[in-house]
């Protein structure tokens, strides 16, 4: 089932009153469908893949409620135990729910990547992320060379981030 409208309105509501978070999963979101279409991923991993894209980051806020910050591992342990019931609710497949919550507790984790929607995520939130005025040009060449396998994504880096 692809309810992604639904559940991008399920997460306005979560983020309420943080409009950076939501520009932040809905680009993320973005970059994830291109980078998924044009590498030619089945609909059942570009569904788990954009699902994925939305809740992403699903985590934060309940890690700055609980640990008064948003690092990573707070957001893959806080993330999975919010997005599961949203999921539930709005009618997603029980095999979605379950790899999206995976992709979730694992999406600020580079090793062991076992699917091209693990590793699509990885990519484009990245691809966000790499636009902060804190990252160095270094760093995306670093990052693209040791974390990117896609043409795609590499591509779309490449684009945005070299001279």
């Amino acid at each position: 089932m692809d309810n992604h409208s639904a559940l991008v309105a399920a997460m306005i509501r979560h983020e309420q009153n943080c409009p950076e978070r939501v520009h932040h999963f809905l680009a993320v979101h973005g970059f994830a469908r291109a980078i998924g279409q044009l590498e030619g991923l089945d609909a059942a991993t570009q569904l788990r893949l954009e699902t994925a894209a939305i809740v992403h980051d699903i985590g934060i806020r309940p890690s700055l409620e609980r640990y008064g910050d948003a690092a990573g591992p707070h957001q893959e342990a806080e993330g999975p135990p919010v997005a599961r019931p949203m999921l539930e609710q709005l009618g997603y497949e029980q095999s979605v729910v379950e790899r999206v919550c995976f992709l979730i507790s694992r999406h600020h984790t580079y090793t062991g990547v076992d699917g091209m929607d693990w590793q699509i995520l990885l990519e484009a939130d990245f691809l966000v992320n790499a636009a902060a005025p804190s990252v160095s040009r270094e760093a995306v060449r670093s990052f693209c060379d040791k974390v990117f396998i896609t043409g795609a994504g590499k591509q779309f880096l490449r684009e945005l981030f070299w001279d």
